[in-house]
């Protein structure tokens, strides 16, 4: 099986930051976007498959933990690492409990970047799958009953 391109969108205030990051990532042959705004990332969330968000928790307006929040409202199976600068452990915890996937502090290592990155897509990818057996057994058990319901 051939694997897909991992889709990422980086988030964050810092345009160098997010410049150089985006670079990275794409030499490591992901399909990369960036976002500098939780609004900006909501935007282009609504137009783009992404599966894994890299979302910086400070930053003006919507800040990181708000936008997860909205991530996870809006597109549940998209997975989110969030990045703090400020050793802020305490937020970064409350990211998980809202469903992030995992947390980095700034400045973080690239190759746990990457880790935390491809074990974000395989979850993502072993949630999707477990949808679509869901619903293909419900598809099955339907037909069997002549798509009568019967609770």
């Amino acid at each position: 099986m051939i694997k897909a391109k991992t889709s990422v969108m980086v988030v964050d205030d810092e345009h160098t930051f997010t410049e150089m990051l985006v670079m990275s990532l794409q030499e490591m042959d992901h399909d990369v976007a960036a976002a500098y705004s939780g609004q900006e990332c909501l935007e282009k969330l609504a137009d783009t498959r992404v599966d894994v968000v890299i979302l910086d928790i400070r930053m003006p307006g919507m800040d990181g933990i708000e936008t997860l929040k909205e991530i996870k409202r809006r597109f549940p199976l998209v997975e989110v690492v969030m990045l703090t600068g400020h050793g802020s452990i305490d937020t970064a915890v409350t990211g998980m409990k809202l469903g992030a996937f995992d947390y980095l502090l700034k400045p973080a290592d690239f190759d746990d970047l990457l880790e935390k990155v491809d074990n974000a897509r395989r979850r993502k990818d072993e949630q999707e799958e477990r949808i679509q057996k869901a619903e293909a057994n419900r598809l099955k058990i339907e037909s069997r009953k002549g798509g009568r319901h019967i609770f």
